[in-house]
């Protein structure tokens, strides 16, 4: 077997397509070109036989040496200054040859960069789908995607699809060859899926194939739903709308900036005063230095008054204001205690409470507008379900006073972002937790964030929709134990390692209730 970039078969004939997406509309010698996410490209002065092009070239694929068919000597030579013009707007076909050919994929970049090199394939060569490519429906067609290049293939024939879909296993073209696609042809293609990062090519070994990809450590360590997350959640190898596009204004009304309550009476919070915390709370630089993941809980369960505190601190909606369109924000937002994009504040705050005292145990939803818990689950073996779970998070060495679970209403976020709507909502996960880690060690209350959960259990236990509401993370809390844990640094192990003052965090301990 022999890889190599040389694209001297013709087998298979080249050809151009404009991508999927791709809208073309003409008037009084203008063209605009528009792409989903792209602002519209405008060609002026366009005469009839380049009109005609551009139009057929969103409804088939033309093999590139016959583009200039119908053109005049005029159009001829501006046919490859256009091409260059609105490269963005087109894809790179594989047509099979005959007198009409026709299309068996076609390939577009989903991002700027170098085109990609079909390998050579012989037709006895192992091949099979990359670990990382997957297939689905876009558009009215199949697609497929990697998160390991940046592009997408589109497949446009059954005969096409019959390949990619047996690629599951270690196939060759001579095993995947018919009379309606022959071996060489299927060779041929196998090398641009290759080439394009789709398919793997391997080395035959003995009865069976060695691939490279299965002796890479870095690829070994990636999941396929992480890297594809990743992948498409940033810049650089996705062509999917992104950002702040408000793609369902005027269609879907926003969810509104504050949960609706549940159902049943609210129990009231205490409201602490500001005064008070200022006269008790330790310094900023105290919190943060001497911030712990404590898993072992005091005799004394923690007060409603200090939850009722620790929630307010941390989750309360200070206000509520917008929409403001001239500002881009067609919208109602809300103000509170921790940062978040869009003020959409998606996320949401139940409480599994085990032991509290003047508070019973049970499954509470807390109110952040009313600042008030109200009780969506009685049920002692859900609650223990929720609570066995948690400490399962922990290796079994803590059994919660309470746990939080955050759940987020997506579509608050879904309606104004698109491609990073999941991804903002981790975030705001994040900046949550360290909001409950600092409210939490400046009182004086044990807490650790834990990295798991199991969202269907959570649904059934606050009776939501997972499509709309599902949980996305999980933090205990409880009462402090009667000697604060020692930190890594004081604990004597012999492979601590000192780093940059670590002895910071053992001083601020008196400071810390």
């Amino acid at each position: 077997m022999t890889i190599t970039s040389d694209t001297t078969a013709t087998l298979l004939t080249e050809g151009t397509v404009f991508r999927q997406g791709v809208v073309c509309q003409d008037r009084d010698a203008t063209v605009l070109l528009g792409l989903r996410n792209q602002t519209g490209y405008r060609l002026t002065h366009v005469t009839g036989g380049i009109v005609a092009l551009l139009h057929r070239l969103t409804r088939e694929a033309v093999p590139t040496d016959a583009l200039g068919a119908g053109l005049d000597e005029r159009e001829l030579r501006q046919l490859p200054r256009l091409l260059e013009r609105i490269a963005p707007f087109l894809a790179r076909a594989q047509l099979l040859g005959g007198p009409a050919p026709s299309p068996l994929i076609s390939v577009e970049a989903t991002a700027p960069g170098a085109p990609y090199q079909p390998v050579t394939v012989g037709v006895d060569d192992p091949v099979r789908l990359s670990k990382f490519t997957l297939l689905r429906r876009r558009e009215g067609a199949l697609v497929l995607e990697t998160p390991l290049t940046a592009f997408r293939c589109v497949v446009r024939s059954p005969a096409a699809a019959a390949v990619v879909s047996a690629l599951a296993e270690t196939c060759s073209a001579a095993t995947l060859g018919s009379a309606g696609l022959p071996a060489d042809v299927v060779a041929e293609l196998l090398g641009h899926l290759v080439g394009a990062g789709f398919a793997d090519l391997g080395v035959r070994e003995g009865h069976g194939a060695r691939f490279s990809a299965d002796d890479d450590e870095v690829l070994r360590q990636w999941d396929v739903h992480d890297l594809y997350f990743h992948s498409r959640s940033r810049l650089g190898r996705t062509d999917e709308p992104y950002g702040g596009r408000f793609p369902h204004v005027g269609v879907i009304e926003p969810l509104p900036p504050v949960r609706p309550a549940h159902a049943g009476e609210p129990i009231a919070l205490r409201r602490p005063k500001l005064d008070d915390i200022l006269s008790r709370d330790p310094s900023l630089i105290a919190t943060m230095e001497g911030r712990q993941s404590i898993r072992g809980y005091g005799e004394k369960p923690p007060h409603v008054d200090q939850l009722a505190e620790f929630l307010y601190r941390v989750a309360r909606v200070r206000g509520v204001y917008g929409p403001r369109p001239d500002q881009k924000m067609p919208y109602a937002g809300s103000t509170r205690p921790y940062p978040c994009g869009g003020a959409a504040y998606e996320l949401e705050l139940y409480l599994t409470v085990r032991r509290c005292e003047g508070l019973d145990a049970g499954v509470y939803h807390y109110d952040a507008q009313e600042h008030a818990l109200r009780l969506v689950n009685a049920d002692a073996e859900t609650r223990r379900q929720l609570l066995d779970l948690a400490s399962l998070s922990t290796g079994g060495e803590a059994v919660p006073d309470v746990l939080i679970t955050v759940t987020s209403r997506f579509q608050r976020l879904s309606w104004k972002y698109q491609s990073i709507a999941y991804a903002v909502t981790l975030k705001h996960v994040g900046v949550l937790y360290q909001t409950m880690y600092l409210v939490a060690t400046a009182m004086g209350l044990a807490a650790c964030g834990l990295g798991s959960g199991n969202s269907e259990l959570a649904e059934r236990a606050f009776g939501l929709d997972p499509l709309r509401e599902s949980a996305v993370g999980e933090f205990i809390l409880g009462s402090a134990p009667e000697v604060r844990p020692d930190p890594e640094s004081a604990r004597g192990a012999v492979d601590w390692r000192p780093g940059l003052d670590p002895q910071w965090q053992q001083d601020v301990r008196r400071l810390l209730p």
